[in-house]
């Protein structure tokens, strides 16, 4: 016997109005069929499986449910499309590429000596005056300089904790408050030079006894990675006073 398929139209005439009901696709023997490609749900429960197969109408439809793609098809439906994020490069992705240079051009990488990091000075300047550019660099370079495997000594901290009411602290720049001797036989530092659109950098592990220069990197941050560091002292505020009356 040859199956077939057909389409009933359920029609019903009643007195002075003519209705059909929606078109309903059976099987052979007149029975209703579900697509295989749809579930019918009736506030959240299954009726009929995608086989077409009858289920029982108690029970719960459960999607798995996948947060990682879920976020990111909401994030794709809510990024406007003047929006353009940018990657969040900061002055230590720098510092990473100059330790590699410095690295790479040591003779012997190991933890044998014992390395202190200095802040970057400018170029044109005295030599005495820092910035927060060049401390974040000094900060960065402890990081990575200990990531290799370096032993870093860092000379900015007190042999005590001074315990206040804002915080409890042990870092100083107080020279009087620090030991005045340290282990330390190679430095890091390095110098710096305001460009047009940045700053050079120049950094390099000298020694101390000798004054040789043992690894040297240079680089180039963009002002606008410069310009994302944000100075805690803020700019002074004007105050107003009102107009006196007659």
């Amino acid at each position: 016997m040859t199956t077939f398929r057909q389409l009933v139209v359920v029609c019903a005439i009643t007195t002075g109005a003519a209705g059909c009901a929606p078109l309903i696709d059976t099987d052979a023997q007149g029975k209703p069929v579900v697509p295989a490609n749809k579930v019918e749900l009736q506030q959240g429960r299954v009726t009929h499986s995608k086989g077409g197969s009858a289920m029982e109408p108690d029970q719960l439809f459960v999607s798995p449910y996948d947060s990682a793609t879920a976020q990111h098809a909401r994030m794709a439906g809510m990024n406007p499309a003047s929006y353009k994020p940018e990657p969040a490069v900061t002055v230590n992705h720098y510092v990473q590429s100059m330790m590699h240079d410095l690295a790479a051009n040591l003779e012997v990488l190991s933890t044998t000596f014992s390395l202190g990091v200095t802040s970057f000075v400018y170029l044109d300047g005295d030599y005495q005056q820092g910035d927060l550019l060049g401390n974040q660099l000094s900060e960065a370079f402890m990081h990575e300089a200990t990531q290799f495997g370096i032993a870093v000594t860092d000379f900015k901290t007190t042999d005590y904790i001074r315990v206040t009411p804002t915080g409890d602290f042990t870092f100083s720049r107080d020279f009087l408050e620090l030991t005045q001797q340290y282990p330390i036989s190679v430095v890091l530092g390095g110098t710096l030079v305001r460009h047009q659109s940045g700053v050079l950098v120049n950094a390099r592990m000298i020694n101390v006894n000798d004054k040789k220069v043992l690894a040297t990197a240079q680089t180039f941050i963009p002002q606008n990675v410069v310009q994302a560091l944000k100075a805690t002292q803020s700019a002074p505020l004007l105050q107003l006073k009102a107009a006196e009356t007659p």
